[in-house]
């Protein structure tokens, strides 16, 4: 479903992604791995056209989008969900995801306010609270669920663990297998190790712009050294 090949992307003289390959089949939720500063964010915004790599090409349904604007690449059916939530704290619960809203696509999973609640139940009883008055943990479903009401067919999830308690984790980990199920395919950035093995089915680490490994999610829980030399702290 998405193709990347040979994808170099720099800031300013900083060569951050160097040579980055891989593909996520669909229906499938892939985890790119890595510490901080590997590239992982970086990746993410190449995809989307937010820091356009120099080199390399990307096919989404065999389409290229490479050097598209985001907005294009968006109506394409890709949705984003970075890292920093971005809620619009002053509009509603309701309100941010009407912001969100786009016409249903082809061969996607079409999403309501309503359905969007019994995915996030947090946020049903907060439909009317302003987005500065709920908890990170919440502002993080509420980001997904905005993204989710531009009926994307593919969603990239950049970080979405970082910084919550350990039962939102868990529920984030439950909605994203629910997305699975709902004929989403996924591609997630994380550092947290144990999360990742709760949802993914394939793992990429990347380590300083390259990437490092390529296997299942078993492949690389049996792969110790591996797991050492990228991912321990």
């Amino acid at each position: 479903m998405l193709k990347v090949e040979g994808l170099h992307t720099y800031y300013g003289r900083a060569h951050i992604l160097a040579d980055v390959a891989f593909e996520v089949v669909q229906g499938e939720v892939l985890v790119l791995l890595g510490r901080n500063g590997a590239g992982k964010s970086t990746t993410m915004k190449s995809i989307m056209g937010l820091v356009p790599p120099a080199q390399g090409r990307i096919l989404f349904q065999a389409a290229e989008i490479a050097g598209k604007q985001p907005f294009e690449i968006a109506r394409l059916g890709l949705g984003y969900v970075p890292e920093e939530r971005r809620v619009f704290t002053e509009l509603t619960v309701e309100e941010n995801l009407e912001v969100g809203r786009r016409p249903v696509k082809v061969n996607a999973p079409s999403w309501t306010p309503e359905k969007l609640y019994a995915l996030f139940p947090n946020l049903a009883g907060m439909r009317d609270r302003a987005g500065s008055q709920i908890s990170g943990g919440e502002q993080q479903m509420l980001t997904i669920a905005r993204t989710l009401m531009g009926n994307p067919s593919f969603l990239l999830l950049d970080e979405p663990s970082e910084g919550l308690a350990p039962v939102i984790i868990e529920q984030m980990a439950r909605t994203i297998r629910d997305l699975k199920r709902e004929g989403l395919t996924v591609l997630l950035s994380e550092q947290n190790l144990r999360f990742a093995r709760a949802v993914a089915d394939r793992a990429l680490i990347i380590e300083k712009g390259r990437i490092r490994f390529t296997g299942t999610m078993a492949e690389l829980m049996a792969n110790e050294a591996v797991r050492a030399q990228y991912l321990s702290l």
